[in-house]
């Protein structure tokens, strides 16, 4: 809890330092402000599900997996929160989540996926403004991770956040199809390397629990 708070701290501060008042300030409805409001909830749920796994487990590999999702993300948390303190935007919208992926794309072709009304649920890649965010687990997942122990919660901690980082992968590329702002591109990259490699690596760990 310690280093997830520490993470959570430095992101604010790599946050505001990124920032630079060069740059014009997105708006309200703009891409960048949506995914920021979208993804800090999004990661929330990851360092939620991360946070349950370590006391579930006693397993060092997922443990160590676990902490690293829930430091790193905290950490992203961190600097998306204070972008939108920066750009003088509320941390909430009045509008529905996913509203930012069916504006207009700028950067070419999104892999020629429509976002604005086809279903993002469980891992898929599309989303309808309003609906639950890519990947998400629901509420009974959760309770079923809380519930199991050893290899049980191990394996199930795998299957949600698998899913959970392919709706992340998903929301990450589609605002670098809309964004060209900087600080939202770098970290947005960032995400889509990262957590590709943990969907390879958490792939491996899966299979090794089969």
């Amino acid at each position: 809890a310690l280093l997830v708070l520490v993470a959570l701290v430095i992101g604010v501060l790599v946050g505001r330092a990124t920032v630079s008042s060069a740059e014009p300030r997105p708006t309200d409805s703009s891409a960048e402000a949506g995914f920021a409001r979208d993804m800090q909830t999004h990661h929330g749920q990851a360092v939620e599900m991360s946070l349950i796994v370590r006391e579930r487990t006693d397993n060092p590999e997922i443990r160590l997996l676990a902490l690293d999702i829930a430091t790193s993300q905290t950490q992203q948390q961190g600097q998306m929160f204070a972008w939108l303190s920066v750009w003088g935007l509320p941390q909430t919208s009045s509008e529905p989540s996913m509203q930012w992926m069916s504006l207009p794309v700028i950067n070419g072709e999104e892999q020629g996926v429509d976002h604005s009304g086809m279903d993002m649920t469980e891992g898929s890649e599309n989303a309808a403004p309003g609906e639950s965010m890519p990947g998400m687990a629901t509420p009974d997942d959760l309770r079923q991770l809380s519930s199991l122990s050893g290899a049980e919660a191990e394996r199930l901690y795998l299957e949600l956040m698998m899913a959970h980082h392919q709706g992340g992968v998903a929301m990450a590329e589609s605002v670098l199809a809309r964004t060209n702002n900087p600080q939202v591109t770098t970290l947005a990259q960032a995400m889509v390397r990262q957590q590709s490699k943990e969907l390879d690596y958490m792939s491996e760990l899966l299979a090794a629990r089969s």
